[in-house]
């Protein structure tokens, strides 16, 4: 086939819908993700035949339908076997994978893992609701400890999955954290993009039918000062500043490990307040693990330290073993062993 230039072309958030009807709760945190990335779509300058949006199953993962680009929706957990499978046969292809928190840790686990130490180049985005909201609000493997559902009528004594403690465990290159209706979620979804490998993005969002306000804790106006929101090279600062409340997060070098202290007039490094390297692996670990309550909830990336890709890998390979080497489809059908029925 003739190889085609591709026209750079300009588009809108409008480019990007579809003529399908949304079918999610009035209410659900999953429209206002649906609007943030088709808001970062044309800011990161993507084409619609040029992009592919694959899920697995559960309410995110009716996410493709409403993309306009080329999509798969896929069955339960697999959605980061397909879309390996979409970067290897075309890897000019841009592709995201949505999933939730169900799909994606629990029978999807094997394979999430896989795609993030395999370290393919896509975008992963889990919509973490801390529920089953598609089949009617089981607790799910990031539900809290004391979750009162349908399969856990006395409460759940699982202990929570943390999903970047996995994708970090896993081998991820990039996590990062926001949450649904967070105006810096187009800001941390075009650095996923941005970033050379496996991106996984937590994204908390609320089912406010089965797990509503789960997350009101850091997500509601009034409690903003229970966010810290993560910047390369900058101090880990958080608080309410109306409220005069100067917070950081610093290093306890005795027990090694994080600490809230409080800042002093702005003195931020006086306190001892950390700052932000996001290639520091060991740091990530420790903020992925800080207890809500006692600590912010961290948020933005957390963890970006590019390494080489699964996709390049294969295409490099592939490369060198052709090389020099003709095409012949009947030699290879005859090769190894071949045997005659006779008729």
């Amino acid at each position: 086939m003739n190889d085609m230039t591709p026209i750079a072309r300009a588009t809108t958030p409008k480019d990007w819908e579809t003529d399908q009807e949304v079918r999610w709760c009035p209410g659900c945190g999953d429209y206002a993700i649906l609007k943030a990335v088709q808001r970062t779509m044309p800011e990161i300058g993507g084409t619609p035949e040029n992009t592919v949006f694959v899920s697995g199953i559960g309410c995110s993962s009716r996410f493709p339908y409403y993309m306009e680009t080329y999509g798969f929706h896929t069955i339960h957990g697999r959605a980061p076997a397909v879309a390996t499978g979409v970067k290897l046969a075309n890897p000019d292809l841009d592709v995201w994978v949505i999933s939730g928190d169900g799909d994606a840790l629990s029978i999807g686990g094997n394979h999430t893992f896989h795609l993030l130490r395999r370290n393919l180049d896509c975008q992963f985005l889990l919509f973490n609701n801390e529920i089953y909201g598609l089949t009617k609000g089981q607790y799910s493997p990031t539900s809290a400890v004391g979750t009162r559902s349908p399969s856990t009528p006395y409460g759940s004594v699982d202990r929570p999955a943390q999903a970047c403690a996995f994708a970090l465990g896993a081998g991820a290159r990039f996590v990062a954290r926001s949450y649904d209706v967070a105006k810096q979620t187009v800001d941390v979804l075009k650095a996923a993009h941005a970033h050379k490998g496996a991106s996984f993005v937590e994204i908390f969002q609320n089912c406010i039918v089965y797990n509503e306000d789960v997350f009101a804790g850091f997500t509601d106006k009034a409690n903003s000062g229970h966010q810290l929101w993560l910047k390369h090279g900058e101090p880990m600062l958080f608080g309410n500043a109306k409220a005069g409340e100067n917070k950081g997060i610093a290093l306890d070098r005795d027990r090694l490990e994080l600490k809230v202290v409080d800042v002093v007039d702005g003195d931020w490094q006086a306190a001892g307040v950390l700052v932000h390297d996001e290639t520091n692996r060991s740091i990530a670990h420790m903020l992925v693990e800080m207890k809500f309550g006692e600590f912010p909830m961290a948020l933005g990336v957390l963890y970006n330290d590019p390494a080489p890709t699964f996709d390049d890998a294969v295409i490099e390979q592939n490369a060198k073993a052709s090389e020099g080497k003709t095409p012949n489809l009947a030699n290879l059908l005859k090769k190894g062993q071949t045997w005659q029925v006779a008729g």
